[in-house]
């Protein structure tokens, strides 16, 4: 068998595949489905990204670590970051999206005990709550990612009642609003009614602003 015969018989078959699919999967594939993404979901085959004013405050996939009092709270998060005082060392830095991830602590972890017991004690203290108030589990503990840009219904109405008193704003009106970014389960089945930590600050903002600096993604 000559060295052409090879060729021709083998090797030319596997290369014409091999070039095929290269272009298929590599250009013709990725092509199309970046078109009809762009075609059929633009906004969220742009990261879902939220503006205002022309400003790109954030992504409704990513929750923002908000703390000023007037401002609904999102969950906690165990996410880090490099030390500014030594980079070869992190500290915790909440919602950092370059560095998801959770805390790894074990159910039967004495430190997570401890952590969620002092959550509990200030979530009640921050928003007015009796000493043996119910507090949603979302408002206590971290998301697996650390990123998680949504609280539960319930959370948001517990919170309500202290944003409604610093923002002068009637409890049913801004009900209304958490209302209006409530999600419902996905498909009517999958998971739970949440709300957008993020898209609620913002139409909060937009519908009374702070007395402070606008929001972004430190507060």
């Amino acid at each position: 068998m000559t060295t052409q015969s090879i060729f021709k018989g083998l090797l030319r078959p596997v290369l014409v595949s091999a070039v095929f699919f290269m272009l298929l999967t590599g250009l013709a594939y990725p092509a199309f489905t970046t078109v009809a993404a762009q075609l059929l979901f633009p906004f969220q085959a742009r990261g879902s990204l939220i503006e205002r004013d022309g400003l790109v405050m954030g992504s409704a996939l990513i929750g923002q670590h908000f703390t000023r009092p007037e401002y609904f709270h999102g969950r906690p998060s165990m996410t880090l970051g490099a030390d500014p005082q030594d980079p070869s060392k992190s500290v915790s830095q909440p919602y950092n999206a370059g560095s998801s991830g959770a805390s790894n602590l074990g159910p039967t972890s004495q430190k997570l005990v401890d952590q969620v017991a002092a959550r509990v004690q200030a979530y009640r203290q921050d928003n007015g709550l009796a000493t043996d108030a119910q507090v949603p589990v979302d408002a206590v503990t971290a998301s697996a990612s650390g990123l998680d840009p949504h609280i539960s219904v319930a959370n948001a109405r517990l919170q309500l009642p202290r944003v409604a008193r610093l923002r002068q704003l009637p409890e049913a009106e801004l009900l209304q609003l958490v209302n209006a970014h409530t999600t419902a389960r996905t498909l009517g089945l999958l998971g739970e009614p949440r709300v957008n930590v993020l898209q609620l600050n913002l139409a909060l903002d937009a519908r009374l602003p702070s007395r402070q600096p606008p929001i972004a993604a430190s507060e």
